[in-house]
């Protein structure tokens, strides 16, 4: 797709949901470094997730992690999201910061355990009814730190037992997402550890069952956009947990560590049709910013995404076919490098002219002065987030 009309059309389409977790206090197991203007709930949180689709246009939603982000009333929740401009997304269960998890949720030794977590599941299907959310997203640190210390076979039945109990419960225009995640907290055996497992189920449960795909929890090498491409062509690539990672699952900005990478993800979604909205495909952030300050980073990583997808429409599709064909390898590949290597910014900056936004968001979130606001505005109570 060369025509930049096209481009910016698919451009301005394209929507980019924020996790409310990153916008509270987050870090690693050694340390959590608080900062100042944190939200201290949900509807902080919101008002957080406003602010960045306030200045990158392509943000309207935000997901819920749910007990971090409980309230005693979801539907007022879901009118407050709507009132600041956003919506609810995804609905993100937590089954695995219970004590009662230690050996597992779903696939848990003990049928009581296990019954708590899908309770637990069924609770969000019932979040989702009431805020008009249509994507349950799961995923489950179950796993195994010994051989030996539990059937694996036995768990994967556990773990179908579950799935499809939750399954049953999804109404008509809603869809579990399933991801998976190679190791940790488990370190021997997890029990969704691959997008092969995450299919498998997915295929056994039906169609409203799609992988979910975090690009950070994959081993070192992994190929991701084959994955991407397979997955599209199934029907069974339901979204992304967009971030970065340079060792395991690092949770930095998406597009941080290897642009290129997420440039021929984007390809793959671009070339399969991954952008048109009967794909259904989910563009979700996924991030933890512990020592850097969550708006600005939020805002950059939206347009770290946006900067990959216009790179991608601006493969010379024509061109790559030809040579693919023609058996060219060097020419089939620069037609890659140079749409990569094309600046989208001007072209990113005219749309958001166009779109009646300022054309530099992380420069105009500065000068707004929100961030001096909300430092001065939460002041006591309890800052969201975990401590470490």
């Amino acid at each position: 797709m060369s025509d930049h009309t096209a481009v910016k059309a698919a451009l301005r389409a394209q929507h980019i949901e924020t996790p409310s977790w990153a916008f509270g206090n987050s870090g690693t197991r050694f340390k959590v470094f608080a900062q100042e203007g944190i939200p201290r709930d949900a509807y902080e949180k919101i008002d957080d997730a406003a602010t960045v689709h306030r200045f990158t246009g392509v943000a309207p939603s935000v997901a819920v992690h749910i007990p971090w982000d409980k309230v005693a009333d979801y539907a007022d929740l879901a009118r407050y999201a709507r009132d600041a401009g956003v919506r609810i997304g995804a609905v993100n269960p937590n089954v695995f910061q219970d004590d009662d998890y230690r050996l597992g949720s779903v696939c848990n030794p003990d049928p009581a355990v296990r019954r708590k977590a899908v309770d637990h599941l069924l609770e969000c299907i019932d979040i989702m009814n009431v805020t008009g959310s249509r994507e349950l997203s799961v995923w489950l640190a179950d796993g195994l730190n010994y051989p030996g210390q539990d059937s694996i076979a036995d768990r994967q039945a556990r773990l179908e037992e579950a799935l499809a109990a939750v399954y049953e419960r999804l109404g008509e225009h809603q869809r579990m997402l399933l991801e998976y995640k190679f190791f940790e907290p488990a370190f021997y055996a997890t029990d969704v550890p691959d997008w092969g497992t995450s299919y498998a189920h997915c295929l056994e449960l039906g169609p409203k069952a799609q992988v979910l795909v975090d690009t950070g929890h994959h081993a070192p090498g992994t190929n991701i956009e084959f994955i991407v491409a397979f997955l599209l062509r199934k029907g069974r690539l339901g979204g992304f947990h967009f971030n970065s990672r340079f060792y395991a699952d690092d949770d930095l900005m998406v597009g941080a560590a290897d642009p290129y990478q997420l440039f021929r993800i984007m390809v793959e979604i671009v070339l399969g049709g991954g952008l048109e909205a009967s794909a259904g495909v989910a563009f979700m952030l996924d991030q933890c910013h512990n020592i850097e300050p969550k708006i600005p980073a939020l805002i950059r990583s939206v347009l770290n995404v946006q900067e990959a997808t216009a790179k991608a429409l601006l493969v010379d599709t024509e061109a790559l076919r030809t040579a693919q064909r023609e058996g060219d390898v060097l020419g089939a590949n620069a037609v890659l490098v140079d749409a990569f290597s094309t600046d989208v910014r001007p072209l990113l900056a005219q749309l958001r002219e166009e779109m009646g936004l300022d054309p530099d968001p992380v420069a105009a979130y500065h000068r707004s002065g929100h961030a001096e606001k909300v430092r001065a505005e939460r002041v006591g109570g309890a800052a969201a987030g975990w401590g470490a």
